[in-house]
């Protein structure tokens, strides 16, 4: 029996046979042409983007109509590799000036770009390497005349170890038959975890030595709750594994009997579960797991994935949908959050030092009045079609959230002038996620309408923890009890001024830390979609004085351990 760690990617647990895929190498030979072969070649080059692109179009409709369209969208940046000028006509010059193979000669520019996105320190871009490197293998394959097995033609049940599993090789699998994704490479930020998730499988990423270690039909347990993965277990762990397995199916479906009904405690106290989504293809998996309304809604993704600005009537068509699909619940849209681990071309955004803490967020949309005014505009133009809210992330002092708000007048004037409705009583919240807003919250409710929490950045600035520097990860502590101060000082500063108290960071659908929340005093938890039954069961199998009382005495405690030891129990018990 081998016992292997990972990054715990998409929880659960699976046991099953495994299904090892083997890492594609093309081996390009370096081949030199004729002058009279180069409009061949480069027809050759043309037919293969145009061959590629079919096959990636094929893919985004299987997926759109197995999975969803939020899934769908992870080949948009496939396609945008393939229409991407710079690469092609870089390939074009070259296969000129160099008269060697397109094959190679692509291959080498592939490379570069590879490399480039690989030395990017952020987590998220430097996994779309891996974009790059799965729309440039297919076209390989298209100008060498290859073909290559996909996982469509499996026979049984079993767990897919691969060194890194491409986009195109999840759309390509019989969902039913793949139980489990175990790789050597990637983190939580994956498209193998991202699609392990919206498949509800587990995952278990950045083994190492899964592929070396693991060998076909090797007898896996994977645990994708503590990302580990054990191989050929004896009797007993199977035994103990396959009992905790039966367990997690049972408490699962007690969790969707909830997804419908009010996350109201065993007492009558009534809170808010909302979701969290960045598209709004997104919306039916948000009322179809049962939420509320829409506590965040992340518009930099608007303008990803593209090389001009975004149009008021852009925005505002996007907004206008989602208003109108959860009508008449929430639906609170956060304006550009761009900055510290987000960057956009478009804005020629020099590099900081510290991006985190440099020019992002509210900042740049204060600098920028005319990008954030022309979202603001088709905010409130949407905002007759459904309850909109707005918010403005990192705001850190009461300052910028006036200056916020005289801009938000001046786009109000603007629609007036032109005639355009608008609801001129829209709610404004202020997202909560700086040290020196937590500390005046008391302060910040005189311009702002309500609060919600972002703890994903208010627990990396309080604890000086750079969230996606790996090797300070450990820091990292939701249950710091610093954290838990700060999150009671905003509640209590709300709640006197009679507003309501949110939070839509991670740490809101941490089935560990809801008790706590929900004593605190918190109002509305927001979270992904799929975690919400869970999230609502927990708070209908508790009473609203029972979480004050475990609120009470967790922060009396002096260790991040301790808090996280005694939140653990008490859920247990709850739960029993």
């Amino acid at each position: 029996m081998i016992k292997l760690k990972g990054i715990a990617a998409a929880s659960g647990i699976s046991i099953g046979p495994a299904y090892k895929i083997g890492r594609e190498e093309l081996v390009i030979p370096k081949e030199i042409i004729r002058d009279e072969d180069i409009p061949i070649q480069i027809q050759l080059f043309e037919e293969s983007l145009i061959k590629t692109r079919r096959e990636i179009i094929d893919l985004q409709k299987k997926i759109s109509a197995e999975i969803g369209q939020e899934e769908a969208q992870i080949f948009d940046a496939h396609l945008l590799v393939l229409e991407d000028r710079m690469l092609i006509e870089e390939v074009i010059s070259r296969l000129k000036k160099e008269k060697l193979s397109v094959a190679y000669i692509f291959s080498e520019v592939l490379k570069k770009y590879i490399e480039v996105f690989s030395r990017i320190e952020d987590e998220y871009l430097k996994e779309r390497a891996a974009d790059i490197n799965d729309v440039g293998k297919r076209i390989l394959r298209h100008i060498l005349g290859k073909v290559r097995v996909g996982l469509s033609d499996l026979k049984e049940k079993v767990v897919v170890v691969a060194h890194d599993l491409s986009p195109s090789d999840t759309a390509a699998m019989h969902k039913q038959k793949v139980t489990a994704f175990v790789t050597d490479i990637g983190g939580k930020t994956s498209h193998t975890a991202i699609m392990a998730k919206s498949l509800e499988i587990p995952a278990v990423v950045g083994v190492e030595e899964a592929t070396t270690k693991i060998k076909p039909q090797d007898l896996l347990i994977v645990d994708g709750s503590m990302g580990i993965v054990i191989v050929d277990p004896d009797e007993e762990t199977l035994r103990e594994y396959r009992k905790e397995e039966e367990k997690i199916i049972s408490v699962t479906q007690g969790f969707l009997s909830a997804k419908d009904l009010p996350a109201v405690t065993l007492d009558g106290k009534l809170v808010e579960i909302n979701a969290n989504i960045e598209f709004p293809e997104e919306v039916p998996s948000v009322k179809q797991h049962g939420a509320h309304g829409i506590g965040l809604y992340r518009t930099e993704f608007f303008y990803m994935n593209r090389k001009d600005l975004p149009t008021e009537e852009e925005h505002y068509h996007a907004y206008k949908y989602v208003a109108e699909q959860m009508k008449p619940h929430p639906v609170i849209i956060r304006t550009l959050d761009l900055g510290g681990d987000k960057f956009l071309s478009q804005f020629q955004i020099p590099a900081e030092m510290h991006p985190f803490l440099g020019w992002r967020a509210i900042r740049f949309c204060l600098a920028r009045p005319d990008i954030f005014k022309l979202q603001l505009r088709a905010i409130l133009r949407a905002s007759v079609h459904g309850n909109l809210k707005l918010m403005y992330p990192m705001i850190s002092g009461i300052e910028e959230l006036e200056q916020a708000n005289k801009i938000l007048k001046e786009a109000m004037q603007e629609l007036k002038l032109r005639k355009v409705p608008y609801n001129d009583d829209i709610k404004i919240g202020a997202m909560i996620e700086v040290p020196s807003a937590a500390m005046t919250a008391d302060i910040l409710t005189r311009e702002a309408d309500f609060f919600s929490i972002g703890t994903n950045d208010l627990i990396q600035y309080s604890l000086a923890v750079d969230r996606v520097n790996e090797k300070v990860a450990y820091l990292y502590e939701p249950a710091h009890p610093a954290i838990l101060r700060l999150i009671k000082n905003i509640i209590d500063s709300g709640h006197k001024a009679k507003i309501r108290v949110g939070m839509c960071g991670e740490m809101s659908g941490e089935p560990n830390f809801v008790l706590m929340l929900l004593g605190l005093g918190l109002d509305e938890f927001s979270m992904p979609p799929q975690v919400i039954p869970e999230i609502k069961y927990i708070i209908r199998s508790v009473s609203f004085k029972e979480a004050q009382d475990i609120a009470a005495k967790a922060l009396r405690l002096s260790t991040c351990r301790e808090v996280e030891e005694f939140s653990q129990k008490k859920l247990r018990e709850i739960l029993k």
